[in-house]
C-alpha cells in the first residue's frame, strides 16, 4: 500500500513496515547495507503532518514513524522519528494496530495530535504520564468502535498465511 492509505485509515500508533522492494545486501557490503537500511524498517506511528501553504513554500504532506530511542540505562538520549512524504515510491504495510483497551497518550501540536507513548492500561498511561511530566498530554482509550470500523470500511487486510514468506 502507499503512503498515502497509511496517512488516511491507520490509527496512531500502529506499527507500520516501509521497504523499497529490494533485498537485504549481506553484511559485507556496509555502505550498501547502510543505504537499504534508509529505506526499509519499522516503526510506529505517531503523527500525520497535513500539507501546509506560506506565502514563500509549500510543504507535502506526511506520516511521522518512530523507530525507537538510544538510552543509557533509563535515560532516553535520542529518539529516532522519521519523516515519510506522501508522493515516495515505498511500499507500506501496517503490521499491528493498537488493540482494543490500551490507551494513547496524545499531545496537542496545533492542529494536530502526537502519539508520546502507547500503554496497554489507562494505570500504566498515568503512570508514564506522572514520570514524564507533559502538562498538555491527555489519554485516549483504544476502543471497540474504532477497531470494528476498521474491519467494516475494509481497512483490515486479510490475515495471512503464518507459514507463507514474508515480504520486506
Amino acid at each position: 500500500m502507499s503512503a498515502h492509505i497509511v496517512y488516511d485509515t491507520a490509527p496512531l500508533g500502529s506499527l507500520i513496515r516501509y521497504s523499497d522492494g529490494m533485498p537485504r545486501p549481506p553484511a559485507r557490503f556496509a555502505k550498501k547495507l547502510a543505504a537499504w537500511e534508509q529505506r526499509n524498517g519499522v516503526g510506529r506511528l505517531v503523527r500525520r503532518e497535513p500539507p501546509r501553504e506560506r506565502p514563500t513554500h509549500r510543504t507535502q504532506a506526511a506520516i511521522i514513524l518512530d523507530e525507537g530511542n538510544f538510552a543509557t540505562g533509563n535515560v532516553v538520549l535520542v529518539t529516532v522519528l522519521r519523516q515519510h512524504l506522501l508522493d515516495n515510491e515505498l511500499r507500506y504495510e501496517i503490521v499491528q494496530r493498537p488493540a482494543i483497551g490500551m490507551i494513547r497518550v496524545l499531545l496537542p501540536i496545533g492542529d494536530n495530535l502526537e502519539l508520546l507513548h502507547l500503554a496497554a492500561s489507562r494505570e500504566a498511561a498515568e503512570l508514564w504520564l506522572a514520570k514524564t511530566r507533559h502538562d498538555r498530554a491527555r489519554l485516549e482509550e483504544v476502543t471497540a468502535d474504532e477497531v470494528c470500523a476498521d474491519f467494516i470500511e475494509g481497512r483490515v487486510a486479510a490475515l495471512r498465511d503464518p507459514d507463507a514468506p514474508k515480504e520486506i
